[in-house]
């Protein structure tokens, strides 16, 4: 056999190998890996470019090698989900680094991180003095999380005391100028729908890149040409709107009838409809 075809044949094989054994070590083998799988990725990779080159060398070889790493890769992941003790061992534990807006210069050296390296990650967490932290924490994965102090958080609805209607997960309902019959149908709509929304936008679906709908079942389209301007969705300030002449209107005949009950009825649905107002804003000002 010549060599060509046997590096061809070897290669095919330890790719085929990585794969099953990437999807038996799972997807955490590739997002935030411990300091033991980081050391096991790169002898994985080694051990499959010495099965695809190595000629001189029997195949089965490598791949009782690359058998024995995952088999022991997969011990030590057992192990971690079952002992606090060895996830702390193997892993390590986080660390403080700031405190109460204090920078903990001594768990610093430990972590062997420079002042100019934590001001770093700081800034990557859009914050720009270590006095506005509450608390800093180097976790095991080497990412810095950052708290706030309370004044220095972002305000929020709750803050307001509004409370906000759930969102749910946009479906995206046209990709690649094509419709995706699925994802309208978890929604419960279909193409008839989509066509007279598209109509009422202007575009054809032949000139949409992608398609979604959200929650409320508003309609965002982005279109190959960018120089194109689509006008945004109208369906929620429209609805908005209308809630307001209705309260606007209940409001004017409750001030110029001259019938005492009929006053007191419209200022009490006007009232109403203050609060159906107040409730929806959320909603419809997203």
């Amino acid at each position: 056999m010549p060599e060509w075809i046997e590096i061809v044949i070897r290669t095919l094989l330890a790719v085929s190998a990585l794969f099953v054994f990437a999807k038996v070590l799972g997807k955490r083998q590739i997002s935030q890996m411990s300091m033991f799988e980081y050391v096991t990725g790169i002898t994985i990779g080694n051990l499959i470019g010495y099965i695809s080159l190595d000629t001189d060398s029997e195949w089965y070889l490598g791949l009782i090698a690359l058998l024995v790493w995952v088999l022991v890769s997969l011990g030590i992941e057992y192990l971690q989900l079952k002992s606090k003790k060895a996830r702390d061992f193997i892993d390590s534990k986080g660390r403080v680094l700031i405190k109460d807006g204090k920078v903990l210069e001594d768990n610093l050296r430990k972590e062997k991180l420079s002042s100019d390296e934590l001001m770093e990650q700081l800034r990557k967490k859009s914050v720009f003095k270590f006095a506005d932290v509450e608390f800093a924490i180097m976790e095991p994965s080497g990412d810095i999380n950052v708290l706030l102090t309370r004044e220095n958080q972002p305000l929020t609805p709750k803050h307001l005391g509004i409370k906000v209607g759930p969102e749910q997960e946009p479906q995206t309902v046209i990709m690649d100028g094509n419709i995706m019959d699925e994802p309208l149908a978890t929604i419960g709509l279909d193409r008839n729908w989509l066509n007279r929304e598209l109509e009422i936008l202007g575009v054809a679906i032949k000139d949409v890149y992608l398609g979604q709908v959200d929650s409320y079942g508003q309609l965002d389209v982005d279109l190959f040409d960018d120089q194109i301007k689509v006008p945004l969705p109208q369906k929620k300030a429209a609805l908005f709107a209308e809630l307001k002449k209705c309260e606007g209107d209940l409001m004017l005949f409750g001030l110029t009838t001259k019938n005492k009950k009929a006053k007191e009825m419209y200022e009490q649905c006007a009232n109403q409809m203050s609060e159906i107002v107040k409730e929806l804003m959320p909603v419809l000002h997203r």
